[in-house]
């Protein structure tokens, strides 16, 4: 199977949800689960309020032919998704409308019809949970594919605290990604198409560093590893990173001696006042 042939067989996927669309994801990422690593594309459109803008997205997907999976609770546009995938024919999946309608009737009330009340009644712990879900699976570099799904990415060196800093910033809801920069080597495309705000370069002195490269070298093995922890050579791969991230306009976080949570903290302060100039993300086709 040639590459062309390959791609026009990929599933689309469309996840669509009137709040933040994370039982949508969540259904889907279980049920793929099941399927090792199947060919599919995953397109999610969030915070969709009204019919017309579920109708547009809509649209692409008769395009793709696409899978469409929502979890709508707004009658009206439960309606529009029903008539519009109906009629053209798409396979369509809802979560939760057999769940409503089965309470709905038992207990012989209407359902308030509301987005997202789930998520406000435990919206702490559902921020917690995601975010640390979402760094788990994009630590060290993996799943660089939904990259963009991310609050913030941390870019730096070998062992200058990219992964400790992310699981403190999830602990606190924020979807953390790192990226390592190995010198020598193009940053990644999937990195390089982020808006400079959501990214962030960690740095370091290179005796700090140095001496923690050491101290692990001492705990793992008992090989020569060639400048791994040599202090001229950590110095030029600490200026090649800085280099980068002022080459594009990354903001740049020295951790020399630092506590995680002040590192955090520094991070989460950056967030807040970089907030509202792109406080759609979740609604990015991916």
């Amino acid at each position: 199977m040639n590459a062309e042939t390959s791609a026009a067989a990929r599933l689309q996927v469309y996840l669509l949800s009137g709040g933040s669309g994370r039982t949508c994801q969540h259904v889907l990422r279980a049920a793929l689960a099941q399927f090792g690593d199947p060919p599919v594309d995953v397109h999610r459109f969030f915070q969709l309020t009204s019919s017309e803008a579920v109708e547009a997205v809509l649209a692409d997907a008769v395009a793709d032919q696409a899978l469409v999976i929502h979890t709508f609770v707004d009658p009206a546009i439960r309606q529009t998704v029903d008539q519009v995938t109906r009629h053209h024919g798409l396979v369509v999946v809802d979560p939760l409308g057999p769940v409503i309608s089965a309470l709905g009737d038992r207990l012989g009330m209407e359902p308030a019809g509301r987005p997202g009340l789930l998520y406000e009644l435990a919206r702490e712990q559902f921020d917690r949970l995601d975010a640390v879900d979402f760094t788990l699976a994009h630590d060290d570099g993996q799943r660089l594919f939904d990259l963009d799904q991310a609050d913030v990415v941390l870019v730096g060196v070998s062992r200058v605290s990219k992964s400790v800093t992310c699981f403190y910033l999830a602990m606190r809801g924020f979807r953390a990604a790192n990226v390592p920069f190995t010198p020598g080597m193009s940053v990644p495309p999937e990195l390089e198409q982020l808006p400079a705000e959501r990214v962030i370069g960690l740095t370091i002195t290179p005796a700090r560093l140095a001496a923690i490269r050491q101290q692990r070298l001492q705990r793992l093995t008992q090989r020569e590893v060639p400048d791994y922890a040599d202090i001229r050579s950590v110095a030029r791969e600490i200026r090649e990173a800085e280099r980068e991230y002022h080459r594009r306009g990354w903001r740049c976080i020295d951790v020399s001696y630092k506590a995680t949570e002040e590192v955090a903290a520094e991070i989460i302060t950056y967030l807040t006042q970089q907030a509202g100039t792109d406080t759609n993300h979740d609604q990015r086709r991916q």
